[in-house]
């Protein structure tokens, strides 16, 4: 056990571990929970309430979490002294007990500290942020269709504008780099000639790994292998028409994750383009098979013509006895869509699409937009998951204005204590707590800012009523 400094070490529970990036867990696990700042004073007890009776309720007195509370945020400055938002004790705690479960977190805009949020993904290497969209009938949305949207973001969470690589206009390094940048770098490289930086301009560096992208990525295809049908589908999301050398590696690294690693799992669009032009056209050749899957064959240079033949040939050889006669159908589909496009078809399209493995920045918007549909962020949960910890999470703000009312939707972190139950395998209990908030939602049973938007408008419930009305639905 850790040596904390003001905290005492649990008398009940056991440790969760983890192998091959997978945990372990026991039938009475400790998890530390984050309050959080603003609402987190009313949105913790209540999901605490929710998690605890579904829990048990599906396993009675065989399972149980025991919660372990630890500091983050305004709470850990009351506790541990001015300006230590994050002290160390809650570092030691999650780096022991492996999961832990928090509520909203204050982050200054422009100065002040760096986002809690961020330092935790940082520390623990919680590489993929993994956002469920989900309607529940009855949610108001802005959208006629809210019940086609079923997704879930994986976003990148640890490199892309998360490095935090940036000099502000007119620091002297930022001017030196400006400087070397003009004056050395560019002039030399034949791919960006003729462009000058403004001198008082800002930099920030986007780095975007090999390493980084594919073990993402990867988590992303592991999940879409549990799943059924058409939503076993993975979209790599990126604009790599313009960022060609990090989101296009991106978009180029998870194509070869999915032929090479998941091979007898994937098949990637452009050959289930080729295949099915075969399946469905016994004799078709090499070249019509080409116009099939290229628009504009016909019009291109003799190079780019005989590149998409020898493609063609190379999948026939490599997988048409493995992954032909319709075999392919029941594989993960492995596909990509530039940023802005994807905005508009989840929207315009969305039952086309399961999985989204995005970078960083394009996933945060992503997430956001999505949520909107399906009822807003006091719908939307969130998960930060690595290789040997996990932090499930509000993926909303603090909302000061509203804390300690008792009138806060406590949904997101419900929700992700969802997404930490499915997490431990306990999937039976998930469903009995996602079963009872729909059932309050279908009838009207709702926090004020669902119940707000609801035609006719009905009396919402506060955070705590709203909770005991999820678990009277169990």
């Amino acid at each position: 056990m850790p040596n904390f400094e003001k905290l005492n070490n649990p008398t009940e529970g056991e440790l969760i571990s983890f192998k091959e990036g997978k945990p372990i867990v026991p039938n009475n696990p400790i998890v530390p929970f984050i309050r959080g700042d603003g609402t987190g004073v009313d949105i913790w007890p209540a999901t605490q309430l929710v998690i605890d009776a579904a829990v048990k309720y599906t396993y009675g007195s065989k399972r149980k979490i025991n919660w372990f509370k630890v500091y983050a945020g305004d709470e850990a400055c009351d506790k541990y002294g001015t300006y230590n938002y994050l002290p160390n004790d809650t570092i030691e705690a999650i780096k022991h007990f492996g999961v832990a479960i928090k509520g909203p977190l204050t982050t200054p805009v422009g100065g002040g500290i760096r986002s809690l949020n961020v330092a935790l993904r940082q520390i623990f290497d919680l590489y993929s942020c993994v956002r469920p969209c989900k309607y529940y009938t009855g949610t108001p949305s802005p959208h006629k269709s809210p019940q086609d949207l079923d997704i879930i973001v994986y976003r990148e969470n640890t490199e892309d504008i998360y490095m935090g690589i940036e000099w502000e206009a007119e620091d002297e390094n930022c001017v030196h780099l400006i400087n070397y940048l003009n004056n050395t770098i560019i002039p030399n490289s034949s791919k960006l000639k003729n462009r000058t930086l403004p001198k008082s301009a800002g930099i920030g560096i986007k780095p975007v790994s090999k390493f980084g992208s594919q073990r993402h990525i990867r988590k992303a295809i592991e999940h879409a292998k549990k799943l059924s049908g058409k939503k076993r589908h993975v979209t790599l999301v990126h604009k790599g028409n313009i960022m060609k050398f990090t989101e296009g590696a991106f978009r180029d690294w998870g194509y070869e994750l999915a032929v090479n690693e998941f091979r007898n799992d994937c098949i990637t669009e452009r050959e289930s383009w080729i295949l099915d032009n075969v399946e469905n056209k016994n004799e078709i050749s090499i070249e019509n098979n080409a116009r099939s899957i290229e628009p504009g064959f016909d019009k291109l240079t003799q190079s780019k013509k005989e590149s998409i033949c020898e493609e063609i040939k190379n999948v026939l050889l490599k997988i048409k006895d493995s992954h032909g006669k319709n075999k392919w159908k029941e594989l993960v589909l492995v596909d990509d869509r530039i940023a802005d496009s994807i905005f508009q078809q989840i929207q315009t399209r969305p039952q086309e699409y399961s999985i989204l493995a995005t970078l960083n920045l394009n996933g945060d918007y992503l997430s956001d937009a999505a949520a909107a549909i399906v009822g807003g962020l006091g719908m939307a949960p969130g998960a930060n998951i690595g290789d040997k910890a996990a932090i499930f999470e509000a993926t909303h703000g603090t909302a000061p204005k509203h804390a300690g009312l008792n009138k806060i939707n406590p949904g997101s972190v419900i929700l992700s204590g969802v997404m930490m139950l499915e997490y431990f395998g306990w999937n039976e209990a998930a469903n009995v707590i996602t079963n009872g908030l729909s059932k309050s939602i279908e009838r009207k049973l709702v926090t004020y800012d669902l119940a707000r938007l609801m035609e006719p408008n009905v009396d919402p419930l506060s955070c705590s009523e709203f909770a005991e009305s999820i678990i009277d639905n169990f």
